[in-house]
């Protein structure tokens, strides 16, 4: 699963990318690229009106492009300090499960 994007990234950091950037500038990568995300959908579904340039013609696209953009800076950050995601993700879904399993009944 998540393991597998991981890999991939890590795979293309090797070949063509040559080193990982410093943690440090992956956070303040990711927190940019949240950033972009939620300009978009604040635009989109939100109560702000685009500005000159914000949107492209294919919003959904353009979500896409900035959700796969996080995942990317977040496989770097897990990548570079041996977090398993798929691990930490089935935990994460376990706990939820557990947790909320009546919540919302």
């Amino acid at each position: 699963m998540l393991s597998e994007v991981q890999k991939e990234v890590d795979r293309w950091i090797a070949e063509i990318g040559k080193r990982y950037f410093s943690e440090l500038t992956n956070m303040a990568l990711l927190t940019e690229e949240v950033g972009e995300l939620a300009r978009v959908i604040a635009r989109v579904y939100g109560d702000q009106k685009p500005k000159s340039g914000d949107l492209r013609a294919d919003t959904k696209a353009q979500m896409a492009e900035e959700m796969a953009d996080i995942i990317w800076v977040v496989a770097c950050l897990a990548n570079q300090t041996g977090v398993d995601l798929s691990e930490a993700f089935r935990a994460s879904l376990l706990k939820k499960s557990t947790r909320d399993r009546n919540r919302f009944s």
